[in-house]
């Protein structure tokens, strides 16, 4: 009897000591151990992927080429975003028609607009696009930087078990970004100050003018739900023929037919205004290649740009 019942005095001291051990699993992780996050633009799954590295599986809605100006969610989409245990998305209206989506959502799960913590007095007016602020942020890599120290700080909250990792991460990340801005600087200034004029299908590029010293102007507004008109043709036209400037540059994301117009309009006038090459604006290149990347995609378009403008 005695021996009895030392062995069950044994098995209850175990069972207390299973049950008073501490589950240090993230209560948002999956199975496999990560976490589920759901993320809109290229620009931002890249940065929750370099910041989350091995403890995030990361679902990106909007692949290379779409403008999320006009991006419409899918039953798809919407069923992503249920299952995800975290949602980025930029924000300042960049994904107009996915608001309601992302209050519902921001109801039960946390919901991160990735350009909240920036500030406001940084940004740039989007009356254009009848919103207060012009959502593209991240071409000031300066921006961008607060954007990923927002999701670095969602993460942390979220995972705590991880967060030593999440601030690794983000620290070898935010120097590399601190190098792009001053490589982005450099190069800018390589270009004659009086050809630092840069033309583009919509005016996605106001934040990189302001940055890095260049004028921009867009055929179209902040954004692409609207549409140049003849007379924008025309005074963008006869502004090109008058300062000499070389070239204009399409977008991956907007179609080409309203620069095209222009560069015709400007043949007529005796001017060889040429394209100057393809830059990535709302959308990122296709995954797998450089420009898939935040970094390759901003050292593309400076490359690009300088290499037509110089």
């Amino acid at each position: 009897m005695r021996l009895f019942l030392s062995f069950m005095l044994i098995g209850c001291i175990a069972l207390m000591s299973a049950c008073g051990q501490t589950n240090t699993a993230s209560p948002n992780a999956t199975a496999s151990g990560k976490i589920k996050v759901t993320t809109t633009i290229g620009m931002i799954t890249d940065v929750v992927n370099q910041v989350g590295g091995t403890h995030v599986e990361v679902t990106g809605l909007m692949k290379a080429g779409v403008d999320p100006h006009l991006y419409k969610a899918s039953q798809g989409d919407i069923a992503k975003l249920d299952k995800a245990d975290i949602i980025f998305y930029n924000g300042l209206h960049l994904e107009g028609k996915m608001i309601e989506i992302f209050e519902n959502m921001g109801k039960k799960k946390p919901t991160v607009a990735v350009s909240d913590n920036i500030d406001r007095a940084k940004l740039r007016s989007g009356a254009e696009m009848e919103t207060e602020f012009d959502p593209h942020i991240w071409f000031d890599v300066r921006l961008w930087m607060t954007a990923a120290e927002s999701i670095r700080d969602t993460l942390v909250k979220h995972d705590p078990a991880h967060a030593e990792e999440y601030r690794s991460n983000a620290d070898a990340y935010l120097k590399q970004l601190q190098q792009l801005h001053n490589e982005v600087a450099e190069k800018i200034k390589t270009i004659p100050e009086q050809s630092r004029v840069l033309v583009t299908a919509h005016d996605a590029f106001g934040y990189f003018g302001d940055a890095y010293g260049m004028k921009v102007m867009g055929l179209q507004g902040i954004s692409t739900a609207s549409e140049a008109g003849t007379k924008d043709v025309i005074d963008l036209r006869d502004y090109l023929v008058a300062n000499k400037i070389k070239a204009v540059f399409i977008e991956s994301s907007v179609p080409r037919k309203a620069i095209d117009a222009v560069i015709q309009g400007a043949k007529e006038k005796g001017q060889d205004l040429k394209i100057g090459g393809e830059l990535f604006s709302d959308a990122m290149g296709e995954a797998g290649t450089p420009e898939g990347t935040y970094i390759g995609m901003v050292r593309h378009n400076v490359d690009t740009i300088v290499g037509a403008l110089k």
